[in-house]
């Protein structure tokens, strides 16, 4: 990585800046990613006592989050990235208080609402980081972020679950809340970002024309999310049903190996398709087509550990290399509309992905998610072929 590509603005913004941000967000990430799959021991305490409504409730925060993430994001390039990024925490942090208080499942589910509403922290750390970084600095800033999303998304769900004996989850949304807040106060050091210099001597038309049009990059955001989010809320009942009797501390390992990945790879994968993201996209939904399709069929321990594997390299590919395009796209542009926009755009794929999974698996088993997935990876495998091929053909031209 050259000198050039690591040059930061006057502000000072360097790498233990970028560390304190992913650090904040992994903290402040417990209770959104760690509590949630435990609706079903939640609800009964609020009156529903068949937990009918955890499916619904499981989506409530994303589908809030999806719709006020454009809207944060633009006024964070108004009125300060810092500052809105100091929001969010803080409203994660209400909107945790509230839930551990509810004292009813209305309460709870406004409380819900608010976090999506009021929440957005990666979209937020996110444009923080692109309004000081550009380029290769700011792919990798990226993808730690994302490092810190699949840290929580494996720590999180363990730390709840040992606390559940002396703290039911529901009273943990308070104590949680502490963690935002926490997050808040570090963050309040930060300085606010300032505009990036632009490298010496670099090529106009470099900076100007990205790898790929903002709109592409918004749908692969979209298909991947689905293609991935789709295989996680009936993968322990597509265990018990490859593997009966399986124990549940097994579950959770094969459950957290796709993110162990790409925790153990992402930087590796970064350095080696930071200046070839197009085709690290491509082999990335191969992979996940090809792991997801594999989930369908496995028989056996040492199959599903192979196709979970695969599954994970398909994840870390495809997030790295959504970053570098990312980064690339936000040249030139206010990164907080971009990246809340982005947002936008992840939600709904996330949100569509738990309505298919929910509705394959009643009518057609617990199989029916990863074989969804599978195909919408495999066809934004050809659709992304296709698109590079028409470019190419067009620059010969």
């Amino acid at each position: 990585m050259s000198t050039q590509a690591l040059r930061m603005p006057r502000s000072g913004f360097g790498r233990g800046h970028v560390h304190a941000v992913a650090g904040c967000y992994f903290v402040a990430s417990f209770a959104a990613l760690g509590l949630p799959p435990y609706l079903t021991e939640i609800l009964p305490e609020l009156g529903d006592h068949r937990a009918r409504w955890a499916g619904v409730l499981y989506v409530v925060p994303t589908v809030f989050g999806a719709l006020g993430a454009p809207l944060w994001g633009r006024l964070a390039d108004r009125y300060g990235r810092k500052r809105l990024l100091l929001r969010a925490q803080l409203g994660l942090a209400v909107a945790f208080l509230l839930a551990g208080w509810a004292d009813s499942l209305v309460t709870f589910t406004v409380a819900l609402v608010l976090q999506g509403i009021l929440g957005g922290t990666f979209a937020a750390s996110n444009g923080y980081l692109g309004a000081a970084l550009q380029g290769p600095a700011l792919s990798k800033a990226l993808t730690l972020m994302q490092g810190s999303a699949r840290a929580a998304l494996v720590v999180a769900p363990i730390v709840v679950g040992s606390l559940s004996g002396w703290l039911s989850p529901h009273r943990q949304y308070a104590l949680l809340a502490v963690l935002p807040l926490t997050a808040a106060l570090l963050l309040a050091a930060l300085p606010e970002p300032e505009p990036v210099e632009q490298p010496q001597g670099e090529p106009e038309t470099d900076r100007t024309t990205p790898m790929v049009p903002l709109k592409t990059l918004y749908a692969l955001e979209f298909a991947f999310v689905f293609s991935t989010v789709i295989s996680f809320p009936y993968l322990i009942a597509l265990v018990d049903d490859r593997l009966p009797g399986t124990s549940p501390a097994l579950s959770g390992v094969l459950f957290a190996l796709p993110h162990l990945v790409y925790l153990v790879s992402a930087l590796a994968v970064h350095s080696a398709f930071r200046d070839r993201p197009r085709a690290g996209i491509a082999f990335g939904f191969a992979c996940i087509a090809l792991g997801l399709a594999g989930h369908g069929v496995a028989g056996s321990l040492t199959t599903l550990i192979a196709v979970r594997l695969l599954l994970g390299a398909g994840l870390t590919l495809g997030l790295v290399c959504l970053s570098v395009l990312a980064a690339d796209c936000a040249r030139g542009r206010a990164p907080g509309g971009m990246f809340g926009s982005l947002e936008f755009f992840s939600k709904a794929g996330a949100v569509a992905a738990g309505v298919a999974a929910a509705a394959g698996s009643a009518r057609f088993g617990p199989a029916a998610p990863v074989l969804i997935g599978g195909t919408a990876a495999a066809v934004t495998v050809l659709a992304t072929l296709l698109t590079t091929l028409n470019h190419r053909t067009r620059r010969s031209r």
